[in-house]
Formats: C-alpha cells, structure tokens, sequence
C-alpha cells in the first residue's frame, strides 16, 4: 500500500507559507526553525484561507469577528455618541490593574478600588450589556480608570479588561450621565499545521513530541477510536501524520486550535488515512481515501489515551480471589478522565449499581447497548431517558464500586448478553457515491497535494544545491512510495 510516512526528515524545521497548489495557493516559502521541536518530526504552517474551495472548513467561532481594536485607546472602543467623553479622559487617566480574587464579585473589586458604590453599581449594569460580570474567573485583571482632579481626588471614568484572547471589554463614563459599555473582538484567522512522526511508546506521546497541541491529538485518537485499538495495534516504529488548523491573531498569537483535517496513520505497514470533508448538504465527517465514513455504530474505545487492563474471559479475580469470567474491557486511566459514549442512543440507566459502582447503560438499538461501570462522577446531563450522541462526555473515570484502582468497565450488550467489544461485527457509516463522492475526491487531492508539495519545498530548503558530488539521493523525498 503506498505510503507518504516513510520519508521523515532528521532535523525539524518550521515552514510558513508553504506551497499547497491547486488554483489561488500560496506559493512562498518562508523559514522558522528556531521554534521547531528537536525530533524527527515537521511542522508547517500556511493560511488556511488559502486552501482550495474543495476543501470546506468549518468555521471556527471568532472567525468572523470584527477587527480588534486596542483597549488602551477608549476613543478607539465607544461609538461615536461617546467619542467626545473619551477624548475627555484618555489624556489624563489613572490606571489600576487588580485581579479577581476568590470569592471576589465585580462590586468587591471596585469598590476596593475607592470607586463609589452607586457608580459601580451603574457601571456593573451598564457592563450587562456587553458582558455577564458572573463570568469573571478568579485571576482576571480588570484595570480600573480614574480622571486625577485637583486637591488630589480622582473621578471614576470606567474600566477596561479582556475575559478572553479575542475580546475586549471596556465601561466609560457618558457625558452626560451613567456609563456606556462597548466591546472589540480581534480578527482570527485560521492556518494549517502539518507536523509527522514516529511512534515510540503511544501516538499521545509522538504527537506531543512533534510539538502537535493536546486538544489536537486527542481529537486524532477520538477520530481513529472507530477503528483502532490503540493497546495492541499499535507498536513501535509505527509513523503518522496530521494536518490540523490552528487560530492566529493578526499580532501572530495562537489563541485556539481548529479541527483535523487530514491524518494518516502506519501500523504494521498498513497506511490508514483519513480526510475531512464537508458534503453538500453541510455534514462534515471523517472518510478513508475511498469515500467509506470512518464512523461505526460504537466507538472501539471509548476513552481517551488509556491502557487495556484487563480483557474480555475468564480471568483470576483481583478481588475475590477466583478464576470469573469477566464479561467487559477495563481501561486504565487517572480518576477524572472523560468517558465518552461509544454511541448514539439513550441512557436507559444511571447511578449506583452494586459491584459495578456508579454505571451507566445506553440503549443503541433494538439489539445493542452499551454499559460503563465504577465511575468517580456522571456528566450533568447524563439522566435516565436523556439522549447522548456518539463521544459525548457521559462521566469520568473512578474507582467506586468493587474495583482495586482507577479504570472504566466498558461491556457491549447484544440482544441483552455481554459480549466480547473486539469481536463484534460493527456497521460502518455511510458511502459517498455520485457528485458527492467526485467532490471528495477533489478534497483528496486537495489535502495529498498539499502534503506532497510540502514535503518537496522542504527537501528544496535543506538541500537548496540538490546532491552533493553525484551521490544519489537518499532522502525518498522525490518519490511517493519507499
């Protein structure tokens, strides 16, 4: 099968702007490798709003904002009933910074801050309108403004402070009366990061030394959960890759992650990718190269990065001492790690039950269900009769119950029987065919050629003179199989 994995650089470097071809791609290369993680790894990284109309995006929740506009310029925040009170202000403000603290409320701070109860209280309602004030984190620095008058008082005149990256908040006293509040998001925009590497010990851990974020390779995993079992497929030397999005500011600040867009994992010299694509009709999912969804009526493992304990069979029990059949999967995990339901479906039972501690059973079908066991919590919205999608958070990881430590019980129930999770023969989801399927063939092409076109101006950037003394080379960048 081919395989794009098996050229993986020795020195990592970092490349912005990179060629992706097809119409209206960006086609400098620009070079950044101070940043880049010592390990056999690439990342690389191009505006993402440059990828080619075959592949939709799904748009991330600031990228559409309004420019942002400096909250240390308060002319520059209020519209223009209020631009001549700023004008007032701004030349002669007094600013002091302070932090929430635990248990403290907006009215805390401020009144704190020798601003007067009555005029933090208009203050506070007149942020209401732009902002909850319940929402304040303990930490969050608030910076109080005060206009210096003579005799050496001061004047309440408003506040300013940013509840997020994005955003920025600010109250200015109103001419005539009262306070106005106003309020400025930064412009995100979104890029792609390409990052590659090999398996050592688990796919958590190569991507977080290929320098690929958290919530990142998380997703990856809950995206390959459907088909792999990532306790025994996969072994060391194993390789991936991952182009995945990531949100800029226009100073150049990362301030979230987007989504996977295109992965590809080698077991055993098997290339299992996978690619994102958004149908007509506005669906977006993962498809392997032939248009088959990725998806599967349950998830294989229904936990993030955790390790198979014990298996399915008769087993010496770890607690009463005899040989018991065993009729789930336990994972081992740290208590509080999220559970997710490995399908759509209702619950049709939650809390206390017996040996099996805090359990939650979900009803999938007519034939199957699914139970998890000794949980520590359940998620707030996992009631009896509630409806779960399938990965949706339904309660963390415990010990309750009879259990010698941390870990999901996991059990597939078929036509009410516990049956092993591996051996079940699960239906995939659906086949692209028709118009459909010719558009993600686009979005294939689209998403390899990127890699492909990468791959190759990277090779131009560490070798610019090509082969050195008619020695051949060795590198595999300038094929696509090895």
């Amino acid at each position: 099968m081919r395989s794009r994995l098996c050229r993986l650089p020795t020195l990592a470097v970092t490349v912005a702007g990179l060629t992706l071809g097809l119409g209206g791609l960006p086609s400098q290369l620009a070079h950044a490798a101070d940043d880049a993680p010592a390990t056999n790894t690439i990342q690389l990284s191009v505006p993402l709003d440059d990828l080619p109309a075959v592949a939709p995006l799904a748009t991330a929740p600031d990228a559409d904002a309004v420019a942002f506009q400096p909250v240390t310029e308060l002319e520059r925040e209020l519209d223009e009933r209020h631009r001549s009170v700023a004008s007032q202000t701004i030349a002669g403000v007094d600013r002091h910074t302070r932090a929430v603290g635990r248990g403290d409320t907006l009215m805390d701070l401020l009144t704190n801050a020798a601003v007067p109860r009555n005029e933090a209280s208009d203050a506070i309602a007149a942020l209401r309108d732009v902002y909850d004030p319940n929402k304040l984190k303990v930490g969050q620095q608030v910076t109080v403004l005060f206009e210096p008058r003579r005799g050496g008082t001061r004047k309440f005149v408003g506040l300013e402070f940013q509840p997020s990256a994005t955003r920025s908040v600010s109250i200015a006293r109103k001419p005539d009366s009262g306070f106005a509040s106003s309020q400025a998001e930064k412009a995100v925009t979104r890029q792609v990061v390409a990052a590659q590497g090999i398996i050592r010990s688990s796919l958590f851990e190569a991507g977080a030394t290929a320098g690929v974020p958290t919530g990142v390779m998380m997703a990856l995993i809950r995206d390959y959960s459907y088909e792999v079992d990532f306790q025994r497929d996969l072994q060391a030397g194993d390789r991936f890759e991952i182009l995945y999005e990531k949100l800029v500011t226009a100073d150049g600040a990362t301030v979230g992650d987007g989504d996977v867009l295109y992965a590809a994992l080698v077991l055993s010299g098997e290339e299992m990718p996978i690619y994102r694509h958004k149908s007509r009709d506005g669906r977006i999912d993962y498809y392997n190269r032939d248009g088959e969804s990725i998806r599967r009526a349950l998830l294989r493992t229904p936990i993030d990065g955790a390790r198979i304990t014990s298996g399915f069979g008769m087993r010496q029990h770890p607690i009463l001492g005899y040989s018991k059949m065993h009729q789930g999967v336990d994972f081992g995990a740290p208590k509080g790690t999220p559970i997710y339901a490995a399908g759509r479906g209702v619950i049709e039972e939650v809390g206390p039950h017996g040996a099996y501690g805090n359990y939650i059973r979900i009803r999938h079908n007519t034939e199957m269900s699914t139970a998890y066991a000794h949980m520590s919590r359940f998620a707030t919205s996992s009631k009896r009769g509630a409806r779960v999608d399938q990965g949706d958070v339904i309660g963390y990881v415990g010990s309750t119950g009879r259990s010698t430590g941390a870990h999901l019980h996991y059990e597939v129930l078929k036509g009410g029987r516990q049956v092993n999770p591996r051996s079940v023969d699960l239906p995939t989801g659906e086949k692209l065919d028709g118009r459909e399927l010719q558009d993600f063939l686009l979005t294939v092409r689209a998403l390899d050629k990127s890699f492909e076109e990468t791959r190759g101006a990277l090779q131009l950037a560490r070798n610019p003179a090509g082969p050195q003394n008619g020695n051949d080379d060795k590198s595999c960048a300038k094929t696509t199989t090895c």
